[in-house]
């Protein structure tokens, strides 16, 4: 097995081609697994576009078109596969912006995302090791990752980031042309020794299923669902926002540990239940004083979310609450194992 990966490896350094061959065949894959396992078709109108505003340090991220019918679930939707984006640059990704759109740039409303995620292949996530490091994600209520002055997600030149996307359409009017873009502010890394750096910041995904499948199928009336997290590294919490689906009341993460409430994230929602938008709560202060939430090594945090379904019956794969921030760790070097891969 390792003299076939040195072959392959030795290939594709000398190959330009078989390395984008590779590549399409990694998208490939990885958009049949995705259509797989969520048992939905794939769009065949659908590609990745990425558009770099070298002069306002913006990468734009534009995924579609997706025709979406009138009244088309999620599962029933001709989904994007899995693609791939390449960072071209040494640095950091400091904010993220997205929205939904037309073919001429239009806005269509927030309610045709279902969600979507980006992925760094290269790094493991910090509270669920055997994942890939969960750097955004976006739902219905569309929120903006937004900067913290002096703190960044660091990015290397060739970093591979993979982007899974998922529409739906529970209006009555037909959206034959809708996109994802994503606009992600960054900072660049200079040769400079007195050039500006940024702390390296880290995304803490905090799910109510845990390291397990986000997605659960909620039962009529109230219920509430716990993940618990017991913490690796010392550090604080600089800021966190919440993922809630349809019929969402409210997240609450807590360490349960020194019995102190971090977050309290209340839905807003319209007349229908349908999640319009979540709350992001800031507690970092300047860089030279972080400030932040202080979390400990082997403090225990739970993650609670509240749901109202009104509709009698049990709605499969509808559940889903997951409170994200942002996570500065008191020793960088012990952040060492999730360093990036050397790219060949």
């Amino acid at each position: 097995m390792k003299f076939a990966a040195l072959i392959l490896l030795l290939a594709l350094s000398v190959c330009p081609a078989c390395r984008a061959q590779a590549d399409q065949q990694e998208v490939k894959h990885h958009g049949m697994m995705h259509a797989m396992d969520a048992q939905h078709p794939v769009s065949e109108t659908a590609k990745l576009s990425v558009s770099n505003r070298a002069a306002a340090n913006e990468l734009t991220v534009r995924v579609g078109p997706v025709d979406l019918p009138a009244h088309t679930g999620h599962m029933a939707a001709a989904q994007p596969p899995v693609f791939f984006l390449t960072i071209p640059f040494d640095g950091w990704l400091t904010a993220f912006h997205p929205r939904v759109a037309n073919l001429h740039g239009q806005p269509l409303p927030n309610k045709l995302l279902h969600h979507a995620a980006l992925y760094d292949t290269e790094r493991p996530d910090f509270l669920c090791p055997k994942r890939e490091e969960h750097i955004f994600g976006a739902g219905g209520e569309m929120n903006d990752w937004p900067a913290i002055p002096g703190f960044g997600y660091r990015v290397k030149k060739g970093d591979r980031i993979r982007i899974s996307t998922m529409f739906t359409n529970p209006t009555a009017k037909n959206y034959p042309d809708a996109f994802l873009e994503v606009r992600i502010d960054y900072h660049l890394a200079q040769s400079s020794s007195n050039a500006a750096t940024l702390k390296d910041i880290y995304p803490a995904w905090f799910d109510v299923m845990g390291c397990g499948r986000s997605a659960y199928d909620l039962p009529p009336g109230q219920s509430t669902k716990t993940g618990e997290f017991k913490l690796r590294f010392s550090g604080h919490l600089l800021g966190v926002g919440g993922h809630l689906h349809d019929y969402g009341e409210w997240l609450v993460l807590k360490d349960s540990t020194t019995n102190q409430t971090i977050a309290t994230l209340a839905a807003n929602l319209d007349r229908f239940g349908q999640i319009l938008s979540m709350p992001i709560e800031l507690f970092a202060g300047p860089p030279a004083n972080a400030g932040g939430f202080a979390l400990h090594s082997g403090d225990i945090l739970n993650v609670t979310d509240a749901y109202n379904n009104p509709t009698g019956k049990s709605l499969p794969g509808a559940g889903m609450g997951i409170v994200v921030g942002y996570f500065l760790p008191d020793d960088p070097t012990a952040f060492t194992a999730l360093g990036h891969q050397p790219h060949h």
